[in-house]
Protein backbone atom coordinates (compact mmCIF):
# COMPACT_ATOMS: atom_id res chain seq x y z
CA UNK A 1 0.00 0.00 0.00
CA UNK A 2 1.41 3.20 -0.86
CA UNK A 3 1.01 7.24 -0.09
CA UNK A 4 0.36 8.96 -3.23
CA UNK A 5 2.25 12.48 -2.47
CA UNK A 6 6.14 12.31 -1.76
CA UNK A 7 6.09 7.82 -2.59
CA UNK A 8 4.22 8.10 -6.23
CA UNK A 9 3.75 11.50 -7.41
CA UNK A 10 5.63 14.84 -6.80
CA UNK A 11 2.77 17.42 -5.12
CA UNK A 12 3.68 20.34 -6.95
CA UNK A 13 3.07 24.22 -6.27
CA UNK A 14 1.03 24.73 -9.09
CA UNK A 15 -1.29 21.21 -8.00
CA UNK A 16 -1.29 22.75 -4.35
CA UNK A 17 -2.76 26.12 -5.79
CA UNK A 18 -5.73 24.73 -7.64
CA UNK A 19 -6.93 23.36 -4.00
CA UNK A 20 -6.87 26.56 -2.69
CA UNK A 21 -8.01 28.05 -5.69
CA UNK A 22 -11.46 26.45 -6.00
CA UNK A 23 -11.48 27.43 -2.16
CA UNK A 24 -11.44 31.25 -3.10
CA UNK A 25 -14.99 31.01 -4.41
CA UNK A 26 -16.38 30.37 -0.77
CA UNK A 27 -13.67 32.11 1.43
CA UNK A 28 -10.78 34.85 0.85
CA UNK A 29 -7.66 32.23 0.84
CA UNK A 30 -4.80 34.65 0.20
CA UNK A 31 -3.80 34.57 3.71
CA UNK A 32 -4.32 30.53 4.16
CA UNK A 33 -1.66 28.35 4.68
CA UNK A 34 0.31 26.76 2.38
CA UNK A 35 1.83 24.16 5.03
CA UNK A 36 0.03 21.40 4.93
CA UNK A 37 1.16 20.00 8.79
CA UNK A 38 -0.61 23.83 9.62
CA UNK A 39 -3.47 22.50 9.67
CA UNK A 40 -5.51 20.42 12.43
CA UNK A 41 -5.61 17.05 10.06
CA UNK A 42 -3.73 16.53 7.08
CA UNK A 43 -6.87 15.57 4.79
CA UNK A 44 -7.77 17.57 1.88
CA UNK A 45 -11.72 16.77 3.80
CA UNK A 46 -10.77 18.38 7.32
CA UNK A 47 -8.34 20.82 5.94
CA UNK A 48 -11.84 22.41 3.96
CA UNK A 49 -13.49 21.52 7.23
CA UNK A 50 -11.23 23.70 9.22
CA UNK A 51 -11.39 26.53 7.23
CA UNK A 52 -15.27 26.96 6.52
CA UNK A 53 -15.33 26.51 10.41
CA UNK A 54 -12.92 28.96 10.96
CA UNK A 55 -14.95 31.35 8.77
CA UNK A 56 -18.02 30.38 9.41
CA UNK A 57 -19.15 28.84 6.74
CA UNK A 58 -21.89 25.84 6.75
CA UNK A 59 -19.95 22.58 6.83
CA UNK A 60 -22.97 21.38 4.67
CA UNK A 61 -20.73 23.08 1.64
CA UNK A 62 -17.91 21.28 2.13
CA UNK A 63 -19.55 18.52 -0.81
CA UNK A 64 -19.80 21.18 -3.31
CA UNK A 65 -16.39 22.85 -2.31
CA UNK A 66 -15.27 19.33 -3.16
CA UNK A 67 -16.90 19.36 -6.55
CA UNK A 68 -15.42 22.53 -7.38
CA UNK A 69 -12.11 21.52 -6.67
CA UNK A 70 -12.34 18.37 -8.96
CA UNK A 71 -13.91 20.01 -11.40
CA UNK A 72 -11.02 22.65 -11.45
CA UNK A 73 -8.50 19.82 -11.35
CA UNK A 74 -10.16 17.56 -14.09
CA UNK A 75 -10.58 20.42 -16.75
CA UNK A 76 -6.76 22.09 -15.71
CA UNK A 77 -3.65 21.68 -17.93
CA UNK A 78 -1.53 20.50 -15.42
CA UNK A 79 0.14 17.49 -15.54
CA UNK A 80 1.12 14.76 -12.74
CA UNK A 81 4.89 14.55 -12.24
CA UNK A 82 5.83 10.98 -11.06
CA UNK A 83 8.93 10.11 -8.65
CA UNK A 84 11.57 8.67 -10.43
CA UNK A 85 11.59 4.87 -9.99
CA UNK A 86 8.11 4.47 -9.39
CA UNK A 87 6.90 3.20 -12.53
CA UNK A 88 9.58 0.78 -12.15
CA UNK A 89 8.01 0.51 -8.67
CA UNK A 90 4.66 -0.80 -9.58
CA UNK A 91 5.69 -2.08 -12.80
CA UNK A 92 7.93 -5.15 -10.54
CA UNK A 93 5.30 -5.31 -7.96
CA UNK A 94 2.45 -5.55 -10.03
CA UNK A 95 1.57 -9.21 -10.29
CA UNK A 96 3.62 -10.55 -7.17
CA UNK A 97 1.02 -8.73 -4.53
CA UNK A 98 -2.06 -6.73 -4.83
CA UNK A 99 -1.14 -3.10 -4.86
CA UNK A 100 -3.18 -0.31 -3.38
CA UNK A 101 -3.26 3.81 -2.01
CA UNK A 102 -3.70 5.33 1.09
CA UNK A 103 -3.71 9.06 0.39
CA UNK A 104 -4.60 12.34 1.92
CA UNK A 105 -5.97 13.68 -1.39
CA UNK A 106 -9.74 13.40 -2.32
CA UNK A 107 -10.00 10.03 -4.14
CA UNK A 108 -11.20 11.64 -7.42
CA UNK A 109 -8.05 13.71 -7.27
CA UNK A 110 -5.42 10.64 -6.69
CA UNK A 111 -7.10 9.09 -9.78
CA UNK A 112 -7.24 12.03 -11.88
CA UNK A 113 -3.51 12.29 -10.92
CA UNK A 114 -2.64 8.97 -10.95
CA UNK A 115 -3.94 7.96 -14.44
CA UNK A 116 -1.99 10.97 -15.87
CA UNK A 117 1.38 8.96 -15.41
CA UNK A 118 -0.59 5.87 -15.99
CA UNK A 119 -0.34 4.13 -12.00
CA UNK A 120 -4.04 4.37 -11.73
CA UNK A 121 -5.01 0.57 -12.72
CA UNK A 122 -2.23 -1.80 -10.57
CA UNK A 123 -3.74 0.32 -7.41
CA UNK A 124 -7.06 0.68 -8.48
CA UNK A 125 -8.72 -2.17 -7.06
CA UNK A 126 -7.67 -1.17 -3.09
CA UNK A 127 -7.68 2.83 -2.97
CA UNK A 128 -8.77 4.86 0.44
CA UNK A 129 -8.61 8.66 0.23
CA UNK A 130 -9.90 11.39 2.40
CA UNK A 131 -13.29 10.87 1.56
CA UNK A 132 -14.77 10.63 5.01
CA UNK A 133 -12.28 12.30 6.51
CA UNK A 134 -9.68 11.44 9.56
CA UNK A 135 -5.70 11.42 9.77
CA UNK A 136 -3.59 8.76 7.88
CA UNK A 137 -4.49 6.20 10.31
CA UNK A 138 -8.32 6.55 10.03
CA UNK A 139 -7.34 5.90 6.22
CA UNK A 140 -5.48 2.75 6.42
CA UNK A 141 -7.96 1.38 8.40
CA UNK A 142 -10.83 1.70 5.96
CA UNK A 143 -8.37 0.06 3.65
CA UNK A 144 -7.33 -2.72 5.66
CA UNK A 145 -10.76 -3.19 6.44
CA UNK A 146 -11.58 -4.33 3.14
CA UNK A 147 -8.41 -7.08 3.13
CA UNK A 148 -8.68 -10.79 5.13
CA UNK A 149 -4.84 -10.58 5.71
CA UNK A 150 -2.79 -10.32 9.25
CA UNK A 151 -0.63 -7.43 9.01
CA UNK A 152 2.70 -8.99 8.95
CA UNK A 153 1.38 -9.62 5.04
CA UNK A 154 0.71 -6.12 4.26
CA UNK A 155 3.33 -3.35 3.74
CA UNK A 156 2.87 0.18 3.67
CA UNK A 157 5.08 2.70 2.23
CA UNK A 158 4.37 6.63 3.40
CA UNK A 159 7.12 9.76 3.50
CA UNK A 160 5.31 11.58 6.41
CA UNK A 161 5.72 11.28 10.14
CA UNK A 162 1.55 10.54 10.18
CA UNK A 163 2.50 7.57 7.91
CA UNK A 164 4.71 6.40 10.56
CA UNK A 165 2.10 6.74 13.07
CA UNK A 166 -0.50 5.16 10.77
CA UNK A 167 1.72 1.44 9.81
CA UNK A 168 2.80 1.62 13.87
CA UNK A 169 -1.16 2.03 14.99
CA UNK A 170 -1.86 -0.90 12.29
CA UNK A 171 1.03 -3.47 12.73
CA UNK A 172 1.81 -3.09 9.14
CA UNK A 173 5.34 -3.40 8.17
CA UNK A 174 6.37 0.14 6.99
CA UNK A 175 8.84 1.98 4.64
CA UNK A 176 9.55 5.46 4.94
CA UNK A 177 10.41 6.47 1.69
CA UNK A 178 12.00 10.02 1.18
CA UNK A 179 14.83 11.22 -1.33
CA UNK A 180 16.41 13.73 1.65
CA UNK A 181 18.79 11.88 3.88
CA UNK A 182 16.98 14.60 6.71
CA UNK A 183 13.52 13.39 6.18
CA UNK A 184 14.48 9.40 6.36
CA UNK A 185 16.67 10.10 9.76
CA UNK A 186 13.67 12.03 10.77
CA UNK A 187 11.17 9.30 10.07
CA UNK A 188 13.44 6.83 11.58
CA UNK A 189 13.19 8.51 14.74
CA UNK A 190 9.63 8.80 15.09
CA UNK A 191 9.70 4.63 14.76
CA UNK A 192 10.31 3.75 11.39
CA UNK A 193 12.21 0.58 11.44
CA UNK A 194 12.76 0.27 7.29
CA UNK A 195 13.64 3.60 5.33
CA UNK A 196 14.56 4.12 1.63
CA UNK A 197 15.91 6.86 -0.76
CA UNK A 198 15.15 5.31 -3.28
CA UNK A 199 12.78 2.70 -5.36
CA UNK A 200 15.12 0.69 -6.11
CA UNK A 201 15.68 0.12 -2.05
CA UNK A 202 12.34 0.31 -1.94
CA UNK A 203 11.33 -2.97 -4.18
CA UNK A 204 14.39 -4.79 -2.39
CA UNK A 205 12.74 -3.62 1.04
CA UNK A 206 9.24 -5.35 0.26
CA UNK A 207 10.50 -8.72 -1.59
CA UNK A 208 12.52 -8.78 1.62
CA UNK A 209 9.54 -8.13 4.25
CA UNK A 210 7.10 -10.55 2.41
CA UNK A 211 9.26 -13.08 1.50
Amino acid sequence: IFDVDGVLLELTPDEEEIFFTALSNFVSVEKLSRDWNSYKIRNDEDIIAEIFERHNIPAARIEEAKSHYLSMLNSSAIKAVAIPGAAALLDDCNGKARLGIATANFLGAAEHRLRQVKFWHPVSSLAAGADGGGHKSAILGRLLSQLNMTPQRIVYVGDNLNDVEAGLLHGVHFIGFSQNSDRRAQLRRAGAKHTSGNHLETTALISMLLA
